[in-house]
Parts: structure tokens; C-alpha cells; sequence
């Protein structure tokens, strides 16, 4: 029953990411393009999704088991740091150069759009990459892990 209701619930995330539009790269980039075009609907999507989070996180603050009986994970830390503004800016620059970020393009990669196969394929090469820089970096003395 976990399995299924996982599948339903990424279902109905890729239905409404297709439903709103979030799947085409030219949607994202027009929301992106301040002193062009603007194309603000991105934006209506954002703060419906923020209203959903913040009524689930709501409740979720409230249960100490998930609704399948999995013990709930919060984040150790909620300190901004180099590893997140960098993760940001690496992210934001794909988002703005693509017009993909990664749950739109597994959406539009399975819907057959070529440009969505390409992103997926270089986002999971960069995941890869982190990795082993990461692991590295573990053995080492700092960096990127070093939380400062």
C-alpha cells in the first residue's frame, strides 16, 4: 500500500506540474525574463505550492510518526551555509539557463521532450560528480563538507 500510495501522490505532483504549465522550459524562462516578457503565472504556481507546504508541515509538526508508521526525519541544522548559497547558485543557474529543474524534467523526460532527456541525464552526471567530490572532500581536510 506504501508503494502505491508513493506512486499516486508523484502522479498527481507530475499531473499538476503538466497542468500548470511547469513543464515547458519557455514557461520557466518568461517567469525568469524580469526586463522582457514577464510571464508571472510561475509565480500563482509557487504560492500554491508554498500554501500547500505550509499546511502539511503544519501537520506534520504535529505527528512523530509518518502516515505509514516511519519515524519522521527533520534536518539537523537550518544554518545557512557555504554548501547551500553554492548548491543555490548552482541550481538557480540551471534552472535560468534550462528553464528545467528536476521535477519538471523527469515529468517532461518521460512525456518524450528531448531537451528534458539531455537536463536529466547532466543533472544526475552532476549529482554523480558531487558524490565523489564529496567523499573526497570527507577524506580531506574541509571544504565543501566543512559546514562554515
Amino acid at each position: 500500500m506504501k508503494r502505491i500510495s508513493e506512486f499516486l501522490v508523484g502522479l498527481l505532483f507530475g499531473l499538476g506540474l503538466m497542468l500548470s504549465g511547469m513543464t515547458d522550459p519557455g514557461k520557466v524562462l518568461g517567469f525568469l525574463d524580469l526586463a522582457g516578457a514577464w510571464d508571472p503565472s510561475l509565480a500563482l504556481v509557487m504560492g500554491g505550492a508554498i500554501a500547500v507546504g505550509l499546511a502539511a508541515f503544519a501537520v506534520a509538526k504535529r505527528r512523530t510518526q509518518a502516515f505509514f508508521g516511519d519515524a519522521l526525519q527533520w534536518p539537523d541544522s537550518n544554518a545557512i551555509d557555504k554548501r547551500l548559497m553554492l548548491g543555490s547558485v548552482v541550481f538557480g543557474a540551471g534552472w535560468g539557463l534550462a528553464g528545467f529543474c528536476p521535477g519538471p524534467a523527469v515529468v517532461s523526460m518521460a512525456a518524450g521532450q528531448p531537451k528534458a532527456a539531455v537536463f536529466v541525464a547532466a543533472m544526475l552526471a552532476g549529482m554523480a560528480l558531487f558524490e565523489v567530490l564529496d567523499r573526497r572532500v570527507h577524506r580531506g581536510a574541509g571544504g565543501l563538507s566543512d559546514g562554515a
